[in-house]
This record gives C-alpha cells, structure tokens and sequence, in this order.
C-alpha cells in the first residue's frame, strides 16, 4: 500500500539565529525564526511525513507551546516522526522537496542535506530529492524577509502481504 503527503512550511529570517536547512548549517548573515530551531525543510518533510498516514502536523506532535521543544534540534523531530511512522508499519518510499529562497546560495550544501535526511530516515540518499529556487525577487522569500519549503513523500507499508 503506498500513500502520498505533501508538507509545506515558512520561516522568518532574523538576525541572532543560525540558518539550518535539511538538518546543515549554512553560514548566512540571518537564520530562521521558531519555536525550534526552524528547519523549514525538514519540517515540510515531517508534514508530508505525516499527512502521508493522515497523522495531522508537527504542531499536533510537537506544539510550539511547549518549552520541551524549544530551540529543539529539527533532526531529533524527525527522527520521532520516522518512527511514528515504522510504528504504523510504514517506511519511505522517496521525497522529493525544494527549498524557496533568495539567499544564500544553496547549490553548495544540497548533496549534504540529502544525506543528513536519508542518515536521520535510515535509508538511502537515492531516495532523497533535495531542489532549490528562487522567486526572482518576488514575494518575502523574494525580498530575503523568510524561507519556506514544499515536500511531497511517497510511504510504503512494509511487509505486504
């Protein structure tokens, strides 16, 4: 049995805070504003992660009123969701994701993101797609004021029958 989620997520930039992304710091003057450390690209793949299996949202798992998840590592959080999601008897089949954003330059860092994600999920790189684009100045990302990211995941149920 195969089921698709789709995960979508945004974050401010704000001077103060170290910019992570798919689980890799990346040296930029402003990082993200969140509860956590806000990842918006593997919180985009938690979502999908888990609307895949019709599980809600990472803010129904890890409410952002919650001082246990304050500045929480984002690959802490999705390893939880990788087995939530083994507990339902699922695993991943691919994601493919993008991440929106003016700057920085993120060519350099993806062949590491997507390896971070297949180390945290316990599968292969091969599985992982990691894009990103810019708005061509258009909109907040466009405008350097956030960063947001999209993820769509196909889950497996293991051992079928």
């Amino acid at each position: 049995m195969f089921r698709i989620g789709h995960g979508y997520d945004v974050h401010r930039l704000t001077e103060g805070r170290k910019l992570i992304l798919g689980g890799v710091e990346i040296p930029h003057t402003t990082g993200l504003l969140g509860h956590s450390d806000a990842d918006v690209l593997l919180h985009a793949v938690m979502d999908a992660m888990l609307g895949a299996l019709a599980l809600g949202d990472i803010g129904h798992l890890f409410p952002d009123n919650d001082d246990s998840f304050k500045d929480a590592d984002s690959t802490g959080l999705l390893k939880r969701v990788c087995a939530v999601c083994r507990e339902k008897g699922y695993v991943i089949g691919n994601i493919d994701s993008t991440i929106i954003a003016q700057a920085p330059k993120l060519a350099p860092y993806i062949v590491r993101m997507r390896e971070k994600i297949a180390d945290v999920c316990g599968c292969d790189a091969s599985q992982i797609s990691v894009k990103a684009t810019t708005e061509e100045k258009l909109g907040f990302t466009g405008e350097k004021l956030g960063i947001s990211a999209h993820a769509v995941v196909l889950m497996i149920k293991e051992n079928q029958n």
